[in-house]
């Protein structure tokens, strides 16, 4: 994986994502044809791919690595955030969930930032490439925040 390939995945995600199946709903699929189920369904394909690493043994040591000294129990907390984003993912995708996941969802990005802001002050890496700059990183989560707060409306 290239360093662009590298920090820009869940980005290409939600916004490849987004446009794929905003077109397969303008096709007929009736499942699609709105905004706000194309963005739930590519927000969770994003988190499919943000999720499932934490389970990978190299890059749990990376995620473990990135969690700011100040908490404990890093490899917990980097299975704890697994689950959540798969489980937020799944949420996303049954209507009746979908607005509580989510705001959900928006919360545990929002709390998650910290560790973010942590791996670039402290020039970590990620899947052996260095995490993505502080400036690209914000400006990418206030962009995944938006999309988990409107998924929700």
């Amino acid at each position: 994986m290239t360093r662009l390939e590298d920090g820009m995945v869940p980005f290409i995600a939600l916004t490849g994502g987004f446009v794929v199946l905003r077109l397969l709903g303008v096709a007929g699929v009736d499942a699609l044809d709105a905004w706000q189920p194309a963005l739930r369904g590519a927000l969770a394909l994003m988190l499919a791919f943000t999720g499932v690493p934490h389970f990978l043994p190299s890059w749990r040591r990376d995620f473990a690595a990135m969690v700011p000294p100040v908490f404990p129990r890093p490899a917990l907390l980097v299975t704890l955030t697994g689950v959540l984003e798969l489980a937020g993912a799944a949420g996303l995708l049954i209507p009746r969930l979908a607005p509580y996941a989510g705001v959900c969802l928006a919360l545990l990005m929002i709390a998650m930032f910290p560790a973010n802001v942590s791996a670039a002050r402290r020039g970590l890496t990620l899947g052996g490439k260095p995490v993505t700059p502080l400036p690209a990183r914000t400006a990418l989560q206030v962009l995944f925040v938006a999309a988990a707060i409107a998924s929700a409306m």
